[in-house]
């Protein structure tokens, strides 16, 4: 999903205020990754690399029409991991894995399409 690579890109400076986060993201979706950003960033922690996603609709209402869709994702954390801003060093030993995803996804009044809400199951979930 663009919402993770949207995260990625944001991560490397732990900029929790990046525009960015809002393209894809919005309502509880885009508090969670701000809140997640501002942590990392009060702890010293930036991200290097990306997640690899492969997101598959579950479901769409109303199905003549969908203004929401279901996606469930195996999120690939393995090369998106997170280090110390001050040293460059690998923040722990948490080698990242696979996490099974959850999101809503819901059409905009613009038309856009943005993630509203998710869940991240813990490292092996998938």
């Amino acid at each position: 999903m663009a919402m993770w690579q949207d995260m990625a890109q944001a991560g490397t400076t732990a900029d929790w205020r990046s525009p960015q986060l809002a393209a894809h993201a919005t309502g509880d979706a885009l508090s969670a990754m701000s809140r997640v950003l501002y942590a990392d960033h009060l702890n010293g922690l930036v991200s290097k690399g990306a997640p690899k996603n492969h997101p598959k609709v579950t479901s769409a209402t109303p199905v003549a029409q969908p203004t929401t869709v279901m996606i469930q994702d195996c999120g690939d954390s393995r090369h998106w991991l997170q280090y110390r801003k001050d040293t460059g060093k690998l923040a722990d030993a948490t080698p990242g894995g696979r996490r099974a995803i959850a999101a809503e996804v819901k059409k905009q009044a613009d038309g856009t399409w943005k993630v509203t809400r998710f869940a991240v199951e813990g490292l092996g979930s998938c």
